[in-house]
């Protein structure tokens, strides 16, 4: 009980000190199987109670404005994992998007929903699953939430490229067309994403894993590490990363 009301108050304090929210958050969110692996569970037990603190995680992000979030919930390095525990985290990808059809949050709060990856190397049923959560929330624009699946931060660019020497081929691009805009309506298969304003990563890991390389590291964004494996972020740690970017703006402010 005083530990309910003292961490409340810690976030009334926090939230004092967040004088600027970011338009675009994306979260590495590791730990999963190092949380189920001290609590002496099962690692599906950790994936799952990972993809509860998602759905917190996004009310909390709703309730401060926060528009764009985008999720690294698994890598193309992720595919060397063992074949049970991929198709364990295909089965609760599933059923996660399966169920954003009929969320009323998501539709209550206008919330599209899209996948970022490379979409080749996924199961067509997950990709079925995938495209159905996409099209019941296409017509959203208050908020978006970016699911980063088979993704890989080179890959990107290599896809990126590709699509753009396509266009050079066929005519429909002049090489000196190619530019920064060019190339980043390229990126995600047209998803328009903004610049990323922060990455948070947890687990106690301090590096960002080539995650959006071109919307993160390219626009110098804030980054906060943060030690909770993820099935323990609160929303504490949620308004430290807030706060670390907003003083990161204040003082970029200050010294132009």
């Amino acid at each position: 009980m005083l530990r309910s009301i003292a961490d409340s108050l810690y976030e009334r304090r926090l939230l004092l000190q967040c004088r600027h929210i970011p338009r675009h958050i994306a979260i590495i969110q590791d730990g999963n199987r190092r949380f189920a692996r001290m609590m002496k569970m099962q690692k599906s037990e950790g994936h799952r109670l990972g993809a509860d603190r998602t759905e917190e995680m996004l009310d909390w992000a709703s309730e401060l404005g926060i528009r764009y979030i985008t999720l690294y919930s698994f890598s193309t390095e992720n595919f060397n994992r063992e074949s049970e525990e991929v198709k364990m985290l295909f089965a609760l990808f599933k059923n996660k998007f399966t169920s954003i059809t009929s969320d009323h949050r998501v539709h209550r709060k206008h919330i599209r929903v899209q996948m970022v990856g490379d979409r080749s190397l996924l199961p067509k049923d997950l990709l079925g699953a995938i495209e159905a959560a996409e099209e019941s929330t296409a017509g959203y624009t208050d908020f978006y939430l970016n699911i980063a699946l088979a993704y890989g931060g080179r890959n990107e660019i290599v896809r990126a490229t590709r699509n753009i020497l396509r266009e050079v081929y066929d005519g429909s691009c002049a090489p000196e067309e190619i530019d920064p805009d060019r190339f980043e309506q390229n990126l995600h298969a047209g998803r328009n994403l903004p610049p990323v304003d922060l990455i948070i990563r947890t687990g106690n890991e301090y590096r960002t894993s080539n995650f959006l390389p071109w919307l993160a590291n390219g626009h110098e964004c804030a980054v906060y590490f943060c030690a909770p494996y993820w099935p323990m972020f609160r929303k504490i740690d949620l308004l430290r990363a807030i706060r670390l970017y907003s003083q990161r703006v204040e003082s970029k402010a200050g010294n132009s």
